[in-house]
């Protein structure tokens, strides 16, 4: 059994005239969320054995938030391939990560939305329609896959274990 969470990055600032895309950071909203998720991912024992993320700014800012919650921050690595990258693109970096049995990705819609909605085959219907509908910024997927390695991810295998952002996480505690 391993577990692939998907987290896409906080929200981020529009491009100014002149900006490369990559490096847009994180708006004071961003800033704020991406630590309550953190936190969440904590005190949940969501901990990732490895964390691969993507190079843009707004995804390295974000896990930064996201890994100071973690007493012992998970293994990073920074991979070029997971910017604004499809779902096969995703799958087969994925795919190379042979020893992490829970795998977190950082990274960027639509690419993120459309790998969860692809491997999703079970789990709660009202969480599924929502992720459906948007993977919101800060935006956390735990997906439960009956494979021992992941080279063997496939479409429709996952079961969606939760589905949570930060309104949702402040919704619940109100």
């Amino acid at each position: 059994m391993r577990r692939l969470m998907l987290l896409r990055h906080a929200k981020t600032e529009r491009a100014v005239p002149g900006e490369r895309d990559r490096d847009r950071k994180l708006m004071k909203r961003g800033r704020s969320d991406a630590p309550v998720i953190g936190a969440y991912m904590a005190h949940h024992g969501l901990t990732p054995d490895l964390a691969l993320v993507s190079p843009a700014k707004r995804a390295q800012e974000t896990w930064a938030l996201v890994a100071s919650a973690f007493a012992k921050p998970p293994r990073t690595v920074s991979d070029e391939r997971i910017y604004n990258a499809s779902p096969e693109a995703l799958i087969a970096v994925i795919g190379e990560a042979r020893k992490a049995h829970t795998l977190l990705l950082i990274g960027h819609n639509p690419g993120l939305q459309d790998l969860a909605t692809q491997l999703i085959a079970a789990g709660d219907v009202d969480m599924r329609e929502q992720l459906k509908e948007k993977l919101p910024t800060s935006g956390l997927v735990v997906i439960d896959l009956p494979v021992d390695d992941w080279a063997l991810l496939h479409p429709h295998a996952g079961r969606l274990e939760r589905f949570v952002s930060p309104r949702l996480i402040a919704a619940a505690t109100e």
